[in-house]
């Protein structure tokens, strides 16, 4: 396994057909390499609001910690989805704070929704997307949902709704 990270972006949200479970997928450039990542209710709602361009009369959670960010001058530079253990993925989330490089752990799902909030771009290790691919079950279901990302039009992944 290699230690590069891959540029990817979002592709889209959409519900698990099997559990209704929402299911944020990442994309990379040229749409080869697509990652699944399951989440919770609330935190697909926090990148669909910002992905469907929805300004809520308060600040929601992600849209808070952006403002906390930006009044101590805090920049978010990246976020990278760093590991898989145990079929669960983690984040990390760079930060410039007066100079120095921090990295704090954080929920995918989490480090999405601020990067989005901060246009801050979205990196995954290779060797987590390499792991990633040994999820699925079987083969059939792997190609099954492979063809049905890469067939996947953007309305297909745009109908998640809150």
């Amino acid at each position: 396994m290699t230690n590069s990270r891959i540029s990817m972006t979002i592709k889209g949200l959409m519900l698990d057909p099997i559990s209704n479970s929402p299911i944020v997928v990442l994309k990379d450039v040229d749409e080869k390499l697509f990652l699944p990542i399951w989440v919770g209710i609330f935190e697909a709602n926090a990148i669909a609001l910002r992905l469907e361009e929805i300004t809520t009369p308060r600040p929601m959670t992600h849209d808070l910690l952006r403002n906390v960010l930006g009044v101590l001058d805090a920049e978010v530079i990246k976020i990278i989805i760093n590991d898989l253990k145990d079929s669960t993925f983690y984040a990390l989330i760079e930060m410039k704070v007066r100079g120095e490089i921090l990295e704090i752990d954080s929920r995918p799902s989490d480090a999405i929704a601020l990067a989005l909030r901060t246009d801050a771009p979205i990196f995954v290790e290779q060797a987590v997307l390499e792991e990633a691919q040994t999820i699925t079950p079987d083969e059939s279901t792997e190609e099954r949902l492979k063809k049905w990302l890469e067939d996947a039009r953007p309305e297909d992944l745009g109908k998640y709704k809150m």
